[in-house]
């Protein structure tokens, strides 16, 4: 089974408008069927653990996932609101044969997700989901058990201690975060309760901000994606930094004591630099996607480390630390993968690993967290209709433009276009040292994407 089949499952998991196809509870109780009956492997008890974020619309598809894995013969824990990584850890470590996470990330509120992850705790592979798809469209009926069969419900009551005391167990032992002034935006998300409490147990001043989820304010004007409500606050406080969640709070942004924002590029740099020093880093560098910043490379080179790129996505980059045996990687968008500590990328587990760096070097964050100077980087969009983007692209041109912008920029610079994977755009991306030279590579190439669309 390909990837190619899957029609349902997207680039992380199934996602769209709640109650609207599909992301409807008739969907996602077939889902809890078909993931249940796929993962049911052996004579034993089998058990999912089930978390979400803040959203409403998560009261209508938790029992609708919780009916389709009963009805399968599965016993379902539900863990109640919880980060992402949290579902993660709690799947491997009680032993469940699957987990979920129901959640839109950064999305808005009327929309929601429905990610799986297997005993491992790692997220599913093309070919599982495929087949997972595939008992969807075949029926379900024949895997139904008999009501002596039925599976069980309950809640996990401590489900929140748990990922608390492991969380705090990432933070360096000796180690104190006393003396810090810390604003903590948790984007009325699946964070609110768990970072404010992980942050004060280990000895800083939190100053809370979107920690009184209602249903529909999760991300508005707050998070990681919104990130006034964190600067202003760190300002107004005096704080030492500011740490921004998105809704499940698997990625995080920072800013310094200024109120400058800091990108997932400079998190890990700092992260990756601090393991190689004290001898943690695995794999002698990192692995992040083709959006990262050139600056990053070029420190990277600086300090004996290496850069190694993927495909935009965080699955992409964990496959290829999986793979190839490295521990730190990411996205400039803020997603840290830690693979010591999490099958996931860890908002708050990353922000212990910057905050053990700024406890250490006793220097004020806008020092820290600035080991390089990036490069500027122009990204333009152009609408293209997705049947026509692959002709697009070929067309001689569109590749005649490109040569031009690639020869232009020379060793000084770098060219990225790529087709959406989530909307029907093209996007360029052009970094180099000359802010005038790579804005006329970007428009040069949207103008004749443009010609070659007939747009």
């Amino acid at each position: 089974m390909t990837s190619m089949t899957r029609k349902l499952f997207g680039t992380d998991g199934v996602r769209g408008t709640a109650n609207i196809e599909p992301m409807t509870a008739e969907t996602a109780m077939r889902l809890g069927m078909a993931a249940g009956h796929y993962f049911i492997r052996g004579a034993h008890r089998h058990t999912v653990v089930i978390g979400k974020d803040t959203r409403i619309s998560g009261y209508m598809l938790e029992p609708a996932l919780t009916a389709g894995f009963i009805s399968v013969g599965m016993d379902v824990v539900l863990l109640g609101p919880l980060p992402t990584p949290a579902v993660a850890m709690l799947t491997r470590s009680m032993r469940a044969d699957l987990g979920v996470m129901i959640s839109a990330s950064h999305n808005p509120f009327e929309d929601n997700g429905i990610k799986l992850f297997g005993p491992d705790g790692f997220k599913l592979s093309d070919e599982a989901e495929g087949e997972i798809e595939a008992h969807m469209e075949n029926g379900l009926a024949s895997h139904r058990v008999a009501p002596s069969a039925l599976g069980r419900a309950r809640r996990l009551d401590d489900a929140l201690g748990r990922y608390i005391e492991y969380t705090k167990n990432t933070f360096p032992r000796g180690l104190r975060l006393d003396g810090l002034k810390i604003v903590v935006d948790c984007a009325n998300g699946a964070a609110y309760k768990v970072a404010p409490t992980i942050l004060w147990e280990l000895g800083a001043d939190v100053v809370p901000v979107g920690v009184a989820p209602d249903g529909y304010n999760i991300n508005k004007n707050c998070g990681s994606l919104s990130t006034d409500a964190m600067k202003s606050q760190v300002v107004a406080h005096g704080a030492h930094l500011g740490v921004a969640l998105d809704g499940d709070a698997d990625r995080l942004v920072l800013c310094d004591e200024n109120g400058s924002l800091v990108d997932g590029d400079q998190v890990m740099a700092l992260i990756g630099r601090t393991w190689s020093d004290n001898g943690l880093l695995k794999g002698g560098g990192v692995v992040a996607t083709v959006m990262s910043n050139l600056g990053l490379e070029r420190f990277l080179r600086s300090s004996g480390l290496a850069l190694h790129r993927t495909n935009v996505g965080d699955r992409y980059v964990l496959e290829r630390m999986r793979r190839d045996g490295f521990n730190l990687g990411g996205e400039q968008s803020g997603h840290i993968i830690l693979s010591d500590y999490s099958t996931t990328g860890d908002g708050l587990v990353a922000a212990l690993q910057v905050l053990a760096a700024l406890v250490e070097s006793g220097k004020p964050a806008s020092q820290v967290l600035r080991l390089f100077q990036p490069l500027p980087q122009l990204l333009k969009n152009i609408r293209v209709s997705k049947a026509s983007s692959g002709a697009v692209l070929n067309d001689p041109r569109v590749l005649s433009a490109i040569k031009a912008g690639e020869d232009r920029l020379a060793d000084c610079g770098r060219l990225l276009i790529r087709k959406s994977g989530t909307e029907p755009l093209i996007r360029v991306m052009a970094e180099g040292e000359d802010e005038g030279q790579i804005a006329l590579v970007v428009d040069d190439i949207i103008e004749t994407i443009r010609r070659a669309a007939g747009s």
